[in-house]
């Protein structure tokens, strides 16, 4: 196909339209972490602008033909992911974009999207809240005209192992008897102030933070990417997510709420499988936990994964 522009009035060349040395179709042909805006929904408010790294591909069909028109493909995602909110059906429209942009020579086509989501979250007591960014990965593909939609992200909170809380209980116990082994009689008073003082905490039980990795397989049925619902769902599960802004009434409740979540990383896995195996959106599911350690220098991992009917 010749081109003419002002600056060039002989035609251009086209290589690309010339016949494929060792000629055969290709799975995947495109472009990787293009720089791109997309738009997300933002409920309520206007819908926001961000920046992502975005991966698309079509196959390429014709086994004799060299290339594919990458710039159309380039031009479409530059065009439809900066104004139309990010949804399934939106998703839909642009993956049917790129195929018809082939003319014939692609039959299926994905796009994986990355980037970085701000929600606002309040603090666990006081009147303060703060923004927490949260890694997204978003993953769509058609074939066959089946949309196939996934949906991962990183949620980060806090784990307090169990048996170093035994460990703990069990010397500050010890300190307690030896403190108190002539003290007769025991007021309420007296105990208090003990526990109250530097004598009060012979051991501390070791806590890191932590984080869980998730990505699930959205159901057609639901247009919206339930990021908020799922990051409030995985959360709660875990009952320890890192806070943002604090203060003194907030860190104690923090305490509190680890001394109430005691965790392996198996346990972790489990919690965040629960509530995901319970959710109606998703169709399959994928977990991945690491806790940092404090106490080595290496992580403890788990991971599950499962399908709901």
């Amino acid at each position: 196909m010749e081109s003419r522009t002002p600056q060039h009035p002989q035609p251009l060349p086209d290589v690309a339209h010339e016949a494929a040395a060792l000629a055969r179709p290709l799975d995947w042909v495109g472009m990787e972490a293009l720089a791109l805006p997309i738009r997300l929904a933002g409920g309520d408010a206007s819908p926001l602008l961000v920046t992502a790294e975005v991966d698309v591909a079509v196959d390429l069909r014709d086994a004799g033909a060299r290339g594919i028109h990458m710039s159309r493909l380039y031009l479409l995602l530059q065009d439809q992911l900066a104004n139309e909110p990010l949804t399934a059906p939106g998703l839909r429209r642009l993956l049917d974009a790129c195929i018809a942009s082939q003319q014939g020579l692609a039959t299926r086509a994905r796009l994986r999207l990355r980037y970085e989501h701000l929600l606002l979250r309040p603090a666990l007591v006081s009147a303060h809240a703060g923004w927490k960014r949260y890694p997204v990965e978003v993953e769509a593909e058609l074939r066959d005209g089946h949309l196939s939609l996934w949906l991962g992200l990183a949620v980060d909170y806090s784990s307090t192992c169990p048996a170093s809380a035994a460990l703990s209980r069990q010397a500050n116990a010890a300190r307690f008897e030896s403190d108190f082994a002539g003290a007769r009689p025991l007021s309420n008073t007296l105990v208090r102030d003990w526990l109250a003082s530097p004598r009060g905490l012979a051991a501390t039980p070791h806590a890191q933070r932590s984080r869980a990795r998730v990505r699930v397989e959205l159901r057609p049925a639901f247009a919206e990417l339930p990021l908020a619902a799922l990051v409030d769902a995985v959360e709660a599960s875990l009952g320890t997510p890192v806070q943002t802004a604090v203060k003194r009434e907030d860190e104690q409740a923090f305490a509190e709420a680890n001394a109430a979540n005691l965790m392996f990383c198996e346990d972790a896995a489990r919690r965040v499988a629960s509530v995901l195996a319970a959710d109606a959106r998703v169709a399959a599911w994928d977990v991945q936990v690491a806790h940092f350690e404090s106490l080595h220098p290496h992580d403890a991992v788990a991971s599950v994964s499962g399908r709901n009917s």
